[in-house]
C-alpha cells in the first residue's frame, strides 16, 4: 500500500482531498490528515506515511516549510503540492524542494491522480534501485543461499521452503540494519535474481511482484515499521518460492497431475476435519497405496505433510491477524492437542507460535 498524509487548513478540502486519494485506485489510501505544516510533522513523529500532499500557503508552517522539513527528516518519503495559487515563485520553490507536482485548486481529479501515480512510480523505482545496488554489492557473499534456493526449487521441496524463507528474510535484513522500508523491495530483487539463475539451470519462471493490498492496517505506528515490512518481506518470498516451486513440479509433471490437484483443493478446503487415506482415495478413485505414491511423486511431498503445511499457514494466518489464543487456532486448523500444534509449529517454522508472533511483531 502507498500511505498518504494529507495537509490542508480547510478541513473541506481535507476531506475532498482524501476521497478523491481513495477513488484513485486501492494501492493508495489516506494514513493521516492535518491542519499545517506543524501538526504534519508532530503526526510524522508517530506514524509511517510513504507520500504527502500538501497546500502552500497555511498558518503556522507553510506547505514549503513542510516539504523541506519532510526532505531532511523522511527523505523516503515523496511531496505533491495543491495550491490556489498560481504563482510562479510557489511553482519553482515546489519543484527545488523535490515536489512531484503542483496541482491547482479546484482540483482535477485526472491531474490529481496522474501526480499521485508518477509519485507512486517514483517512490516504487527508488526503493528497487537502491535494494539493486545493494544486492549487487553483497550477492557475491552470498552464493551459498543462491545455491541453496536453486537446489530447494529444482528438487522441489516444499518441506523446507518456510525456514528458507526466514534464513532469507535474516540475511536481507541484516543487510539493511534499520532502513526496513527497503525490505519489500530486497526481497523482489532477490526473487528477480533467482529467477535469473533458474533459466540458466533450464528452469524458466517469471516472478509477478503482485500487490501487498490490504496488508496491515492504514495507520502503522513507527515503532511497528520492522514488523510492517518483515510481514510485506514474508509474504513476498512466499509467494515468489511457491511460483518457482510449482513452475519446477509442473516441468516434472506426469498425466496423472488432476488427481493430485484435485486432493490438494480437498486437503485446502476440509484441513480443518480428520481426514483419512481412504477418503482420499475415494475421491480420486483409485487405491490408497497408488495415492500415496502418486502424490509423493509427483509433489515431492507426502500427502500428510501437504496437510500440515496447509494447517501451519492457516495457522500463522491467523496468529499474526487475530488475537486467537494458541488452543483457539489449533482447534480451527485440526488439532485437539494444543501442546502437539505447538511442536509441529515449532518444527515447521523453527519457531514456537508465541515465538513467531514476537518475532514479527517485534
Amino acid at each position: 500500500m502507498n500511505r498518504i498524509l494529507i495537509v490542508d487548513d480547510e478541513r473541506l478540502i481535507r476531506s475532498s482531498l482524501s476521497k478523491q486519494v481513495e477513488a484513485i485506485s486501492d494501492i493508495h489510501v489516506v494514513s493521516g490528515t492535518a491542519k499545517n505544516g506543524e501538526e504534519a510533522l508532530q503526526w510524522l513523529g508517530r506514524y509511517y506515511a510513504d507520500m504527502c500532499i500538501t497546500d502552500v500557503r497555511m498558518p503556522r508552517m507553510d506547505g514549503l516549510e513542510l516539504i523541506r522539513a519532510i526532505n531532511n527528516r523522511f527523505p523516503w518519503m515523496s511531496c505533491i503540492v495543491v495550491s490556489s495559487y498560481d504563482d510562479f515563485h510557489y511553482i519553482q520553490k515546489s519543484m527545488q524542494l523535490g515536489a512531484i507536482d503542483y496541482v491547482l485548486k479546484p482540483v482535477n481529479r485526472a491531474l490529481l491522480a496522474n501526480a499521485v501515480q508518477r509519485s507512486y512510480e517514483k517512490i516504487v523505482n527508488d526503493r528497487y534501485d537502491y535494494a539493486s545496488r545493494l544486492l549487487l554489492k553483497r550477492l557475491p557473499h552470498h552464493q551459498d543461499m543462491v545455491e541453496r534456493w536453486i537446489t530447494q526449487v529444482k528438487t522441489v521441496q516444499y518441506d523446507t521452503m518456510p525456514l528458507l524463507v526466514v534464513d532469507t528474510l535474516d540475511m536481507l535484513e541484516d543487510w539493511i540494519g534499520e532502513d526496513f522500508l527497503y525490505l519489500n523491495a530486497l526481497s523482489t530483487a532477490w526473487l528477480n535474481m533467482i529467477g535469473e539463475a533458474l533459466k540458466r539451470e533450464n528452469l524458466n519462471t517469471a516472478f509477478d511482484e503482485g500487490k501487498d493490498l490490504g496488508l496491515g492496517e492504514r495507520t502503522i505506528p513507527l515503532e511497528k515499521r520492522r514488523s510492517y515490512f518483515r510481514l510485506c518481506a514474508v509474504r513476498r518470498l512466499e509467494e515468489g518460492a511457491n511460483l518457482f516451486f510449482s513452475t519446477s513440479r509442473e516441468q516434472q509433471e506426469q498425466p496423472s497431475r488432476k488427481v493430485v490437484d484435485d486432493v490438494k483443493a480437498y486437503l485446502e478446503e476440509h484441513y480443518a476435519e480428520k481426514i483419512t487415506l481412504q477418503e482420499l482415495a475415494d475421491i480420486a478413485d483409485v487405491s490408497r497405496n497408488y495415492i500415496a505414491t502418486l502424490f509423493r511423486k509427483t509433489t515431492g511431498e507426502t500427502i500428510w505433510n501437504c496437510l500440515v503445511a496447509i494447517r501451519m499457514r492457516k495457522a500463522r494466518e491467523l496468529l499474526l491477524n487475530t488475537t486467537l489464543k494458541v488452543y483457539e487456532i489449533s482447534s480451527r486448523v485440526g488439532y485437539e492437542n494444543s501442546v502437539h500444534f505447538s511442536q509441529l509449529f515449532k518444527e515447521y517454522y523453527g519457531l514456537s507460535p508465541a515465538e513467531y508472533k514476537r518475532r514479527m511483531e517485534a
